[in-house]
C-alpha cells in the first residue's frame, strides 16, 4: 500500500511538472513570436514611412523587408550558439537566456528614432535589433518543443510539442491586436508614437514569461543523456563531438527536414507581411485588414493543436501532406478573397490559408523536426532543421513576392505560381523523409 501511495504521488507529481512544462513552452513561445512577428507586421505597414521616408513607396517597402529578412538571417547563428551549450548544459537555462534578449531587443525597436532624427543610423540600428531577434528565436524554438517533447517522451508527444507552435498565431495574434489597436490613431499619431507601445509592452510580457520559464525543471531525457556522456568522457582519452559536427557528418535528416518545412513558413511569411498589406490596398482599411488576420490567428491556434492530435494517430507526414496540397489547390481563391474589399471576404481568405493550410503543416512539424535526431545533438540539429527551414522559406518570401507583384504590374499571378512552387517542392522532401512518430526518443546517437 505504502509503494501505491508513494507511486500514485509520483504519477500525479510528474503530470503536474508535465503541464507545467507545457504551459512554459507555449507562454515563452507566445512572448518570443509576439515580438519577433510583431515586427514583420510593422514592417508590412509602418517601417517604410518611419525608416525609410525618402525612398519612393515601393522602394521603402522592400528596404522595409530587407530588415525583416535580417531576423531570418541570424536564426540558424541562434540555432548553432543555443543548440550547442544546450545539448552541452541543459535547455533550460539557454530558454531563459533567449527570453532576455529577445524581450530586451523588442523593447529597445519602439525606442529607436525615426530617420528624419538621426538619419540612416535609424535603419543601422533597427537591423542591428531585429538581427538579435532573429539569434534569439533561433535558439528558443528548439529548447521550448524539446522540453515539452522529452518530458511526455511517448504517445500525446506531438500534441504537446505542438504547443510550442501555437505560441506562433499567440504571439502574432496579440501582436496583431496590439498595432490594429494603435492603428486606431489618427495617422500621424500613429506613425510618429503609436506604433512604438506594443514593442515598448515587451518589457513586461518579458518579466511574466522569465517568471514562469524559471519554475520548469530540466528535461529528463537530458538528465540521463548528461549522465550516459558523462560515463563515455570518462572512458575515451578524446574529447567528445561537438553537437553541430555530429549533425554535418550525416545531414540527411537536416537537409530533409529544412527543405521539407521551408513551405510551411513562406505561407507563414505571406499572410504575416504580404496579404496584410495587399488586403489593405486592395479596399478594406488597414486596422480591418489587421482585425481579419487576427480572426485567423486565432483560429489558427486551435485548428494547429488539432493537427497535431491527428498527427498522433495518422503520422505527421499524412497531415503535413493535406496542409500543402489544400493550399496548392486553394492559393488562387484566397488572393481573389483578399482583393475583395470586403472584410468578411478577406478573413475567410485568411482563415482558409492560414488557419486551415498553414496550421496542417506547422502543427506537427515540433514533434516531426525534433524525431529525426539523438538526444545527444537533439536541441542542435531540431534548431538547425527549424531555422533552416524559416530561412529558406520565410527569409526573402516578403521580398520577392513584393518584387514578383511590381513585375506582373500589380498582379498576383506570379505571386500564386512561386508560392505553388515552394509548396512543391517541400512536399517532395517530406515524402523522401521517414514517418517520425514512433521513434523511440530515448536514442543517444544522432
Amino acid at each position: 500500500m505504502t509503494v501505491t501511495a508513494s507511486a500514485d504521488i509520483t504519477a500525479a507529481q510528474r503530470k503536474k511538472e508535465v503541464r507545467r512544462v507545457v504551459l512554459s513552452s507555449y507562454l515563452g513561445s507566445t512572448i518570443e513570436f509576439y515580438d519577433f512577428l510583431l515586427y514583420a507586421t510593422a514592417a508590412a505597414i509602418v517601417f517604410a514611412p518611419v525608416f525609410f521616408s525618402d525612398l519612393s513607396p515601393l522602394a521603402g517597402t522592400i528596404a522595409s523587408m530587407g530588415t525583416f529578412a535580417a531576423g531570418y538571417l541570424a536564426r540558424p547563428f541562434g540555432g548553432i550558439v543555443f543548440g550547442h551549450f544546450g545539448d552541452r548544459y541543459g535547455r533550460k537555462s539557454m530558454l531563459l537566456i533567449s527570453m532576455t534578449v529577445m524581450g530586451v531587443a523588442s523593447f529597445l525597436i519602439g525606442l529607436v528614432p525615426p530617420a528624419s532624427a538621426i538619419g540612416s543610423w535609424a535603419a543601422i540600428i533597427l537591423v542591428l535589433l531585429r538581427v538579435c531577434q532573429g539569434i534569439a528565436v533561433g535558439g528558443e524554438w528548439g529548447g521550448a518543443a524539446l522540453m515539452s517533447l522529452e518530458h511526455v517522451g511517448g504517445r500525446g508527444r506531438g500534441f504537446a510539442a505542438a504547443f510550442t507552435n501555437a505560441g506562433a498565431p499567440t504571439g502574432s495574434l496579440l501582436g496583431t491586436l496590439a498595432l490594429a489597436l494603435v492603428a486606431l490613431l489618427p495617422e500621424d499619431d500613429f506613425l510618429s508614437w503609436g506604433w512604438r507601445i506594443p514593442f515598448l509592452l515587451s518589457a513586461v510580457m518579458l518579466a511574466v514569461g522569465l517568471f514562469v520559464r524559471a519554475r520548469v525543471s530540466e528535461s529528463p531525457l537530458f538528465r540521463e543523456a548528461m549522465a550516459r556522456q558523462a560515463e563515455v568522457d570518462a572512458a575515451a582519452a578524446d574529447r567528445p563531438t561537438p553537437p553541430i559536427l555530429s549533425i554535418l557528418r550525416r545531414p540527411r535528416n537536416l537537409l530533409l527536414v529544412a527543405l521539407g518545412c521551408m513551405a510551411s513558413f513562406g505561407i507563414q511569411t505571406m499572410f504575416t507581411t504580404f496579404a496584410i498589406g495587399y488586403a489593405s490596398h486592395s479596399g478594406v482599411t488597414r486596422s480591418q485588414a489587421l482585425m481579419a488576420f487576427a480572426v485567423c490567428q486565432f483560429v489558427a491556434i486551435f485548428t494547429l493543436l488539432g493537427f497535431a492530435r491527428l498527427s498522433d494517430r495518422v503520422g505527421r507526414r499524412p497531415v503535413m501532406l493535406f496542409g500543402l496540397g489544400a493550399f496548392v489547390v486553394l492559393i488562387v481563391p484566397i488572393l481573389a478573397l483578399l482583393s475583395s474589399g470586403n472584410v468578411a471576404l478577406v478573413t475567410l481568405g485568411f482563415v482558409l490559408g492560414f488557419g486551415v493550410c498553414q496550421s496542417a503543416t506547422y502543427g506537427p512539424m515540433a514533434a516531426y523536426i525534433a524525431e529525426q535526431f539523438g538526444t545527444a545533438a537533439r536541441y542542435t540539429g531540431a534548431s538547425l532543421g527549424y531555422q533552416g527551414a524559416t530561412l529558406l522559406g520565410a527569409g526573402f518570401t516578403p521580398v520577392i513576392l513584393a518584387s514578383l507583384q511590381a513585375a506582373a504590374g500589380g498582379g498576383t499571378g506570379l505571386v500564386a505560381a512561386f508560392m505553388i512552387g515552394l509548396a512543391v517542392l517541400s512536399a517532395v522532401f517530406i515524402l523522401l523523409a521517414k514517418e517520425s512518430k514512433d521513434r523511440d526518443l530515448s536514442t543517444y546517437e544522432h
